[in-house]
């Protein structure tokens, strides 16, 4: 079987079962790299994210005679203004962090971003945003294929906070490794003391020899060689003292690893981090300070505004944009069981230091009786905006790559200026 660098790499180094230290030369080069330019940080909020509980269209009468018990009430919203149609939006109630980078203006939403046919599919659903091609949801993502664009050799260009590489950063050229916990990826050695210091000093010399004429070999001394690499700078981040104290849960901790990783500039140009428990079928719980989404909001929340606030104080809000998506939206009616069917198109939002904040698309009117902002007899919100052209800007004037090479097409708007 033909094994790939990517193949090689891609469950994270923490894989391997020996261990090898990487030539000095290689961090210092690496971290040379990454002293400057833009983080992107895309944040995945899977399940489907239930959009109309998140972003309320609060004195739309049929939002409320379609969700009679998961509405948010007018009076509790945080109210913060209308779109261009004229609709007023506040947030959900557990969402006070996130008003408050609104009120700063660098929180942006993007209103009704889907594609035409959604599919209410978990799984296809999740490789159509990964791939950005509702035609083929096989092969490489997008983040993934701009990544390869880089032509970079540095094993930590992408960081993956989650357990498996996620399909929009499978690449054909570049590996990402999965890092969940910094203090944690570590090489598991049978020695202590002189005599694991005198096993890396060998392993060391025997990663730093290549033979070009023995293949096999080279590709592992080669694959050693970054490992390392992405072992001793990861451990540099494991030592970050953040600014401020992170929630301590999985999606909070995330959040921290990233910071450090910016903080200790080791060229990491792409972070993945995603929390989950979005698949909404029943007991949502909008408004319940113990319910499910209310939790959600609250997970959201918290992990945001210290990730936000950690950056601001360190100087590094203005390089990174967080942008976060949902495999598809939920259906506008509650069902028999207190929560949300699989919908259509969703909102996403894009904060960062840089980001234009306000409303970028317009919210759908709920009303069911023919309706151009709904599909599905009035049951879904239907698309305004491609998310493909959400990430044409991401890819252009964040990034500074090509979005028509990376995406196959031209998808690029000019009214979605966020950044």
């Amino acid at each position: 079987m033909k094994v790939s660098r990517r193949v090689f790499m891609r469950g994270g180094v923490a894989a391997f079962t020996f261990s090898f230290a990487a030539p000095s030369f290689l961090c210092r080069m690496a971290e040379a790299q990454g002293q400057s330019g833009r983080n992107l940080v895309v944040l995945d909020l899977t399940g489907g994210n239930d959009s109309l509980s998140m972003l309320v269209p609060y004195n739309d009468a049929f939002y409320y005679s379609r969700r009679p018990t998961l509405a948010v009430p007018a009076a509790n919203v945080l109210q913060v203004g209308s779109d261009s149609s004229g609709v007023a939006l506040g947030l959900h109630p557990r969402l006070t962090g996130l008003r408050d980078i609104f009120n700063q203006g660098r929180l942006a939403f993007i209103q009704r971003a889907g594609y035409e046919n959604s599919s209410r599919s978990h799984f296809l659903g999740t490789d159509i945003w990964s791939t950005a091609n509702p035609q083929n949801s096989q092969g490489a993502g997008w983040l993934g294929r701009y990544l390869d664009t880089l032509g970079s050799s540095d094993p930590l260009i992408g960081w993956n906070t989650s357990g498996q590489t996620p399909h929009s950063l499978q690449a054909n050229l570049t590996g990402v490794p999965a890092i969940s916990d910094p203090a944690r990826y570590a090489f598991a050695s049978p020695n202590t003391g002189s005599d694991a210091v005198l096993e890396r000093s060998v392993a060391t010399k025997i990663a730093s020899h290549i033979p070009v004429e023995q293949p096999h070999v080279a590709f592992v001394c080669g694959v050693t060689e970054d490992a390392m690499a992405t072992l001793d700078r990861v451990a540099t981040v494991a030592t970050y003292s953040p600014t401020v104290s992170y929630p301590n849960n999985g999606f909070g901790q995330a959040l921290r690893a990233i910071a450090g990783a910016m903080a200790k500039g080791i060229g990491t140009k792409i972070f993945w981090v995603q929390t989950g428990g979005f698949d909404t079928h029943s007991t949502q719980r909008v408004n319940e300070t113990n319910g499910t989404y209310y939790g959600l909001m609250g997970t959201l929340n918290d992990g945001l505004i210290a990730f936000y606030n950690d950056l601001n104080n360190q100087g590094l809000l203005n390089q990174t944009l967080i942008l976060q998506f949902s495999e598809f939206g939920r259906r506008i009616a509650e069902n028999g069981s207190g929560g949300t069917d699989h919908g259509a198109a969703s909102t996403l939002f894009a904060i960062g230091g840089s980001v234009r904040g306000g409303f970028y698309g317009t919210a759908p009117n709920v009303n069911p009786n023919g309706n151009s902002t709904l599909e599905n007899s009035g049951n879904d919100v239907h698309f305004e905006h491609d998310f493909r052209s959400v990430y044409a800007r991401v890819i252009d004037n964040w990034l500074g790559g090509d979005s028509t090479a990376v995406l196959g097409g031209d998808y690029r708007k000019s009214v979605l200026n966020f950044v």
